[in-house]
């Protein structure tokens, strides 16, 4: 990175970043109002129309990292930003030192803030470990410093409303947390229980829900540095409001327009791809029926069509969801596809920390608001049914086993039950068993119909070995019972 300001950059404003929408064409200048200009030259977040967050320099060649607010409510969240990096370092907390905070020439308002070098963030040490073990020692490990420094935040009578792995960085050994804008200060003594319970929830909120009972040494951790933690039912509440907010927040990103997801909607087609796959996935989505006739065919049906496919060595699974006859076509225009129905679940069920193959993007055939054939793109899993792989007349090895305990443990503390639980779909990849074709999957809103469909859930898995044998028993006693 250069240490001093390019005059080639283009020199913008608040009015032209926010016009540029998600993509500011960085390098770029920006002038303060005193007259001083400072040059961002990579892009690390934009909130398109309201902030643009990025590596830069200052008038003086020192490197800094840059926030700008652009939006039509900025001086009110750059203030609460400069106040709350202020609470912050009066507390004792670790954060980024506040450089400098002034207007922008021509409107919006600019924040610096010292540039830690080689600096990551909580979330992506976890990333690497989200797979893993619920209670992984290596991920307990790397966790616990995060809720030893809430308990701190909280001792000090300070909150944050938005509290989440990408907001704490790790820096030369240390931990520290951003985001001023989310601070606030509530008296001078420890945290009313309420509010701590609601940040503590929310911290735990970003773990899967397999973690559920794995969460003592984090808590401990909490509980050593704020001496008035919240109590467990406070926390449970919180916690429980915390999930469901998550769950309907998450879900709603998944059909519109967001940092995550990217959505074009034509008269003739609709597409939902994961934003960072859009490029990559682009010439699939342009002709999903070339690739499917190109690749490995793993299933030709009536209702559906799926294949195997090769994207530049990667390989990966198209479904398509096929249309049988006129009236299957009358029958299906109103309704969400089957793939909108696959796609939404499996972004449900990746939540949960449940394993699927990670749905990557849909397309829709459209007539205005009526709907034709669908295509789910999929990562691709090597795994081995369980049909094919277990023996009948043994137990399941034990990291198969524990595997199966905690996915129907939580598939049922969830509600959720699929439809078709025969046991080719579901896979062993060598380290977790992924639950496939979630075209009839659904979360209940009642036990008792949630009981009803574990019952018929249940009794087809059970289906797949005689009733004598030593698997079915074993089985048989360990799901969850049927009700």
């Amino acid at each position: 990175m250069s240490n001093a300001p390019s005059a080639a950059a283009p020199l913008l404003d608040a009015a032209a970043l926010a016009s540029a929408g998600r993509r500011p064409p960085a390098p770029f200048r920006i002038r303060l109002a005193g007259g001083s200009e400072l040059v961002l030259h990579q892009l690390l977040r934009v909130l398109p129309g309201k902030r643009v967050v990025g590596a830069g320099t200052d008038a003086n060649g020192e490197r800094r990292l840059v926030k700008l607010f652009i939006g039509r409510h900025s001086e009110r969240h750059w203030q609460r930003e400069c106040a709350g990096i202020g609470l912050l370092a009066a507390a004792g907390i670790p954060t980024p030192a506040l450089v400098a905070a002034q207007p922008l020439a021509g409107g919006g308002h600019g924040l610096l803030t010292a540039f830690l070098d080689g600096a990551d963030t909580l979330l992506d040490g976890w990333q690497p470990l989200a797979g893993s073990a619920p209670g992984d020692a290596g991920a307990t490990v790397l966790l616990a410093p995060a809720f030893a420094l809430l308990g701190r935040v909280h001792a000090a009578g300070l909150s944050h409303d938005d509290l989440h792995f990408g907001n704490f960085l790790r820096h030369d050994g240390r931990l520290l947390l951003i985001d001023g804008d989310a601070v606030r200060r509530h008296g001078n003594g420890p945290l009313a229980e309420k509010t701590a319970a609601r940040d503590l929830a929310m911290l735990l909120a970003q773990l899967p829900r397999t973690w559920d009972g794995h969460l003592d040494t984090l808590l401990a951790a909490y509980r050593q540095t704020n001496p008035q933690p919240p109590g467990k039912a406070a926390l449970a509440r919180a916690l429980a409001r915390e999930r469901a907010w998550r769950l309907r927040d998450y879900l709603s990103k998944t059909g519109r327009d967001c940092t995550l997801f990217k959505m074009e909607r034509h008269f003739d087609h609709f597409t939902a791809v994961v934003r960072t796959e859009a490029d990559t996935l682009a010439a699939l989505l342009a002709e999903p029926d070339r690739f499917i006739d190109a690749g490995q065919l793993l299933k030709r049906g009536n209702t559906c069509t799926v294949a195997r496919v090769d994207l530049d060595g990667r390989p990966l699974v198209v479904k398509r969801y096929n249309i049988k006859n006129a009236r299957h076509a009358l029958s299906r225009l109103w309704r969400p596809s089957r793939g909108w129905h696959s796609w939404r679940e499996g972004h449900r069920l990746h939540l949960f920390g449940v394993p699927t193959p990670a749905p990557l993007a849909l397309v829709e055939e459209r007539r205005g608001p009526l709907r034709g054939r669908a295509w789910l793109v999929s990562e691709y899993c090597a795994g081995t049914d369980l049909l094919a792989l277990l023996d009948a007349g043994s137990e399941p090895p034990p990291a198969i086993a524990a595997a199966l305990t905690t996915l129907f443990a939580t598939l049922h503390r969830e509600r959720v039950s699929h439809g078709d639980l025969k046991a080719t779909n579901l896979l062993w990849d060598g380290q977790a068993v992924q639950l496939i074709d979630l075209d009839t999957m659904r979360q209940h809103a009642s036990p008792t119909g949630h009981a009803r469909a574990w019952a018929k859930d249940r009794a087809r898995l059970l289906r797949n070995w005689p009733a004598d044998c030593v698997l079915h028993r074993w089985l048989d006693a360990r799901l969850p019972p049927a009700a």
